[in-house]
């Protein structure tokens, strides 16, 4: 995987603006940042004005109050919309960021979303998402003074990654390294079993036009596990089946997560204009 514009920030940065078009908002998942999109966000350019923030909590972005809720996570998101001067915007979010872009579709702020293996819609007494986010965070942890080694093998970082992503070994090793250093500065980690404890309310029918694209080969939330929990929470959402990528799919296929996403806008702004 490599830059594929100069318009992209440097690995320092906290935020991805660029492009020109309709607004887009990119959401990253859990224990990730803004850098998930590298590969995408430079194919959206030429129709999206395209912005990917690094969310509160995650890669060294200061804290929400604490104990982190969804509910503040979307106030925080909201705000950062409204520096950004998007009142609405399409949004693609993966995992944690689909579930807040459902939510920013509660309060008026899409104009269409693309959920990408959206976390939420389970049961208040789910422990396995979060215990496998904790085996990720102790095993970083312990190796994290070795992963500028390791990375370096293409067929370890596809074994390695694997949990995450189907083809470990198409992202660079300093992509790797990356991803792996934001995670272990994700504070958001410690309350993600209260989020997941937490009662929320089912989005019912929805004017806003929602994709939900689920990852054929996601080990962190396979389908046939938590689908139908998407399915009652969001039940005029249309479905995609994503093929042969993981729970991170811009790090598998960029070009399908892109495709997806202009086929998706544009088929929603090709209705609010008729409508």
């Amino acid at each position: 995987m490599t830059n594929l514009d100069n318009r992209l920030p440097p690995s320092s940065a906290t935020s991805l603006r660029a492009g020109n078009g309709e607004p887009l908002l990119l959401l990253h998942g859990g224990t990730s940042s803004w850098h998930c999109w590298e590969a995408v966000a430079p194919l959206l350019f030429d129709d999206h004005d395209v912005f990917a923030p690094t969310m509160a909590g995650h890669a060294g972005m200061p804290d929400l109050p604490r104990p982190y809720t969804i509910s503040a996570a979307v106030d925080w998101l909201e705000k950062t919309m409204d520096e950004a001067g998007f009142e609405t915007a399409h949004i693609a979010g993966n995992s944690l960021g689909g579930w807040l872009g459902m939510e920013l579709v509660r309060r008026g702020r899409a104009r269409s979303l693309i959920a990408l293996s959206p976390a939420g819609a389970w049961s208040t007494t789910e422990t396995r998402v979060p215990r496998i986010f904790r085996v990720m965070h102790n095993q970083l942890r312990f190796g994290e003074p070795l992963l500028p080694l390791v990375m370096r093998s293409p067929m370890l970082r596809r074994t390695l990654l694997r949990t995450v992503c189907e083809h470990g070994d198409r992202i660079t090793a300093e992509q790797a390294v990356l991803a792996g250093r934001n995670a272990l500065q994700c504070t958001a980690l410690d309350d993600f079993p209260a989020v997941i404890a937490t009662e929320y309310e089912p989005y019912g029918m929805l004017d806003t036009p929602v994709l939900i694209a689920w990852s054929e080969k996601d080990r962190i939330i396979p389908a046939e596990r938590y689908a139908a929990g998407w399915r009652r929470y969001a039940p005029s959402a249309t479905w995609r089946t994503l093929p042969d990528v993981g729970h991170v799919p811009m790090y598998d296929d960029p070009e399908l997560v892109a495709r997806t996403i202009l086929e998706w806008t544009a088929q929603a702004a090709a209705t609010r204009t008729a409508s």
